[in-house]
């Protein structure tokens, strides 16, 4: 039996249109004007969303500090109104899931990857998730990579990873894994790129033959 390949693939600015998340504007779009100052040391000089990227903060006491009454409902209405779910990756999803093995492999706090894989039906595509917040590193790290592949139990080459930033595509390659491009944010990149899951899906065929 041949032994499918791994394909890693970014939660922001692949499957979720927004590169970078929308978080910050819409916590100052929330609070008033007087907050603001107060709200840039805690992004900037505490550090807070990072922390809490990061794994030191969950997802209510990362809110809570912020000021946010009610941790719990600020989170489900932000990643259920304030982001856009790219809906060809359902598409792309049911073409491939049963020909590689899907990985998510992310930034993110732990309680709102967890969120958005269930409020997107994303349980089904995935074999796993590797989280930064869970994992306590991210990507550009290049362990994080080396995590990634030791958790598998596969080789650099078995791997596919699919991001749009091409700092973290060039970490990845530093350890043998395959790169694509998602290019959402118009970059300059070297290697493999794909403006969409139907061009993503022709390259794979391409790639791999399946």
């Amino acid at each position: 039996m041949v032994k499918k390949q791994i394909l890693l693939l970014d939660m922001y600015g692949v499957i979720i249109k927004e590169s970078k998340g929308f978080f910050i504007p819409y916590t100052f779009g929330h609070f008033d004007k007087k907050e603001h100052s107060r709200l840039t040391r805690a992004f900037r000089e505490e550090c807070l969303f990072t922390k809490a990227g990061n794994g030191e903060l969950c997802s209510d006491k990362f809110l809570s500090l912020l000021g946010y009454l009610n941790p719990s409902e600020t989170m489900r209405d932000y990643l259920t109104n304030y982001l856009t779910f790219d809906q060809e990756f359902l598409w792309f999803a049911e073409r491939n899931y049963r020909q590689y093995n899907f990985v998510l492999l992310s930034n993110d706090v732990k309680e709102w990857s967890k969120y958005l894989f269930e409020l997107h039906g994303l349980q089904r595509y995935f074999k796993e998730s590797i989280i930064s917040g869970e994992i306590h590193m991210r990507k550009p790290e290049n362990r994080i990579f080396d995590h990634t592949i030791k958790h598998l139990q596969c080789n650099p080459q078995e791997c596919i990873f699919v991001d749009n930033s091409v700092q973290n595509l060039n970490a990845a390659q530093k350890t043998g894994i395959n790169t694509v491009l998602f290019n959402r944010d118009n970059e300059i990149y070297s290697g493999d790129i794909v403006n969409n899951f139907h061009e993503l899906d022709n390259l794979l065929k391409n790639m791999t033959g399946f």
